[in-house]
């Protein structure tokens, strides 16, 4: 039986990632679940338990292996929220500004025979300490509006990176060593 696969995300770049490894998604499907933390939730406990309903939301036929994702930024024990305003995206790089934080990037890949496996990448990032004018031309360019943690590590927020110990593409948004892992697992890769 030839498998197939299906990304869980409408990310772009969840996309080029997975090209980064050579597999090109055969459907794309955006879940919709809720992604609210829960009362007490620990950051990488939410970030598995995202991408595993992220996959779950979305139906598999026949011979389908479905792949999902999720970033979650994370300052000690909490859970700070993607960027959908300025104003948050201005509180969440005054928060990270001279600081470690962690980038936990969780994968869930459900096989064709309906078997769930996840892997976590936690990488610590430390950026910078940014001055107000670097916060407020950050967020003019418009690139981190929507993106957990308020940036985005593959363009202009990359110069404040001093240390990153662990994942670079799971920062962006799929850990590959992890995620190549568990599609060679499934049968999407061989070898």
């Amino acid at each position: 039986m030839t498998l197939r696969l299906v990304l869980a995300s409408t990310s772009p770049r969840r996309r080029d990632l997975l090209a980064r490894i050579g597999v090109v998604p055969d459907r794309i499907v955006g879940p919709h679940i809720d992604e609210n933390p829960r009362k007490g939730e620990l950051p990488r406990a939410y970030a598995l338990r995202l991408a595993c309903e992220k996959a779950a939301a979305v139906a598999r036929g026949e011979g389908e292996v479905v792949i999902a994702g999720d970033t979650t930024i994370a300052c000690g024990r909490m859970i700070l929220p993607p960027a959908e305003t300025h104003d948050v995206q201005r509180d969440l790089l005054r928060r990270l500004s001279g600081r470690r934080h962690h980038c936990l990037s969780a994968v869930c890949v459900i096989d064709a025979a309906g078997k769930a496996r996840t892997r976590l990448a936690d990488t610590i990032v430390t950026f910078k300490r940014l001055s107000e004018a670097e916060i407020e031309a950050y967020i003019a360019c418009g690139e981190g509006l929507g993106k957990a943690g308020g940036y985005a590590i593959q363009g202009r927020a990359e110069a404040w990176v001093r240390a990153l110990a662990g994942s670079h593409s799971g920062v962006i948004g799929l850990p590959l060593f992890e995620t190549r892992a568990l599609l060679v697992t499934a049968g999407i890769i061989h070898g």
